[in-house]
């Protein structure tokens, strides 16, 4: 059975985005293993304990991870992916939100110059967790927890998803000496379909 790894805990953009790219490879069934960090994942991919790494390419972590790894793992696949809703969710007890959580990837979804103190957090999970435990003010999370806890936050500005781009590491590579790219992808499409036009305009 195979075993892919990502940023946990449960129940983050991480591990949902990463069920859903198992599930569309048929690996459903496979073995999802969540890290408190990206450095413990690859460290468990080198050793073998699991077979691929999920992570999304705006982590912080990525330009370390790339050089890191450089000839030991490989990037194997890319892939696009709508986050779950985010929005920034403030106590309910709160009238003049001062301090902002957050993970740092997320800093500028929107306007931060609000709030006086920005506290960084690992995940959008911790952001939360941090919310209920009134470690701040207001946070940038999964706007599910306003559902979750409706009497304790309340959605202060609606994010919606985002859409990211996904990394995909493995210990064998697919790419020798020429780029792999998709032929016929969307974005393929859309190139030739402008291509057309242009041609169309010209003749």
């Amino acid at each position: 059975m195979l075993a892919f790894g990502t940023l946990g805990p449960a129940g983050s953009n991480h591990a949902w985005v990463a069920r859903r790219y198992m599930t569309f490879h048929d690996q459903g069934h496979a073995r999802l293993e969540l890290f408190p960090d990206f450095e413990q994942a690859f460290d468990a991919l080198l050793a073998g304990a699991i077979d691929h790494v999920i992570q999304v390419a705006v982590h912080p972590s990525v330009t370390n991870t790339v050089a890191r790894l450089r000839g030991r793992a490989h990037l194997i696949d890319t892939f696009l992916s709508p986050s779950q809703p985010m929005a920034v969710l403030t106590r309910a007890d709160v009238a003049k939100p001062s301090s902002l959580g957050l993970q740092m990837a997320t800093r500028d979804y929107v306007d931060t110059s609000r709030w006086p103190t920005l506290i960084a957090e690992p995940t959008t999970i911790d952001v939360a967790d941090g919310l209920l435990a009134g470690k701040y003010d207001s946070g940038i999370t999964l706007a599910r927890f306003a559902t979750a806890h409706p009497n304790v936050l309340v959605v202060d500005e609606t994010i919606g998803t985002v859409v990211d781009p996904w990394l995909v590491f493995g210990s064998q590579p697919v790419v020798t000496q020429d780029a792999l790219i998709w032929p016929d992808s969307p974005a393929a499409r859309l190139l030739k379909g402008a291509k057309r036009r242009n041609q169309g305009r010209n003749r």
